[in-house]
């Protein structure tokens, strides 16, 4: 235990929620890891655990924990090795009900944030576009007022939980003239007319279900506007630094779970006369993962503490996620090596975790863009404030 981070309560929760996951989502992941489709019944048993709930106000349903039950919530959802279902699991809860919770009126809050948290409804978060991924500001999807209405035209494309959610987060430009300046956030309820998904066909995250989703003349109250109009990008901005960490974090959890099963299968096998963990060219190899992991780790947490804390993180939430990514990968490409040819064979799980590591330098923000994020805060001197 990281007793610099970790309580005894934390590591209580770390158990029971580890303890939840082996018995009511391990042994349905394969069926959904093929289905591409999880079923509703866990997502109740979710909220009624109060898992949707850890970072949310008690007056919603929430248990309004610190962020370190945050931390082990993501480190925890990637011991499964599904990063379909991890990623469903976490989307639902920090990416679209975080803006309800941030921007929403006290209607929308009982509306669709006490649900959420109970694990009634779904959502996800509708930024990506098919000509503008990482270039949120050149999202072409416009929301034009008419009346008390405004009217959504446009789609969105990679978006977890895109298919089978209940309600869609969704960025739009009110203002397309002003460019990024110009764009403001709805939510929508799924069945709204002029709605319609695809779902996407991915190499990894097989368990979620990944969609295109298009918007014809979609027609939505004006009270469906979360916060103020014109400020969608500093949301976006401000949530994307949480997103990225999140991220960041799931990579080193990814990662130590990778090495872990490495090691003990190293163990276990016998190569000329002896185990594989004793070559001293594999230990060697080992070591130097396991140190890249730590720093990774190390950050992150510390990271996390300073966003608990309510500071702007976006460079660190940036470099955490560019660097973490990067690392997992290696890990789950030389910890997949030391199996050898039973790295390659499906019935072992480090070729689900290969695949589900390499969306980390894509999602959330390209590696190619967090460079760029993090040279113009560091050497052109730009600054990222928070939205008021």
């Amino acid at each position: 235990m990281n007793n610099q981070y970790f309580t005894e309560e934390h590591e209580f929760f770390r158990k029971s929620f580890r303890d939840f996951l082996q018995k009511e989502v391990s042994p349905h992941i394969d069926k959904w890891e093929e289905t591409g489709h999880i079923e509703r019944f866990i997502w109740k048993k979710m909220g009624e655990m109060g898992y949707f709930g850890i970072s949310y106000p008690e007056k919603y349903g929430g248990l309004d924990l610190d962020i370190f039950y945050f931390v082990i919530y993501l480190e925890e959802l990637q011991r499964i090795n599904s990063g379909g279902f991890a990623a469903a699991m976490w989307v639902h809860p920090y990416l679209a009900m975080a803006h309800l919770n941030a921007e929403g009126s006290e209607e929308i809050k009982q509306k669709y944030l006490t649900p959420s948290i109970n694990g009634d409804l779904i959502g996800c978060l509708c930024i990506s576009e098919p000509f503008a991924g990482s270039d949120v500001a050149g999202m072409r999807t416009t929301a034009v007022r008419e009346g008390d209405e405004y009217v959504i035209n446009g789609s969105k494309t990679f978006i977890t939980n895109g298919v089978y959610s209940d309600y869609l987060v969704v960025a739009a430009k009110t203002h397309p003239e002003l460019g990024s300046k110009g764009i403001s956030i709805f939510v929508m309820d799924r069945d709204t007319p002029g709605i319609s998904a695809t779902k996407l066909n991915k190499l990894g995250w097989r368990a979620s279900d990944t969609g295109e989703i298009a918007f014809d003349n979609v027609r939505i109250p004006a009270e469906n506007l979360l916060g103020e109009e014109k400020v969608g990008f500093n949301y976006l901005m401000q949530h994307l630094a949480l997103e990225r960490l999140i991220m960041g974090i799931n990579a080193h959890a990814r990662s130590e779970w990778a090495i872990d099963y490495a090691i003990e299968y190293m163990k276990e096998r016998i190569a000329f006369g002896k185990s594989l963990d004793k070559f001293q060219a594999l230990r060697h190899r080992l070591a130097d993962l396991c140190s890249e992991v730590e720093m990774c780790k190390t950050f992150n947490y510390v990271t996390a503490q300073r966003l608990g804390n309510n500071e702007y993180v976006v460079k660190e939430a940036s470099m955490s996620k560019l660097i973490s990514t990067k690392v997992s990968d290696k890990v789950a490409n030389e910890c997949l090596q030391f199996l050898g040819g039973y790295g390659y064979i499906e019935e072992y799980p480090m070729a689900r975790n290969l695949r589900d590591s390499r969306l980390g330098p894509i999602g959330g923000g390209t590696s190619e863009i967090l460079r760029e994020v993090i040279a113009k805060i560091i050497i052109d001197g730009k600054t990222y404030k928070p939205a008021t």
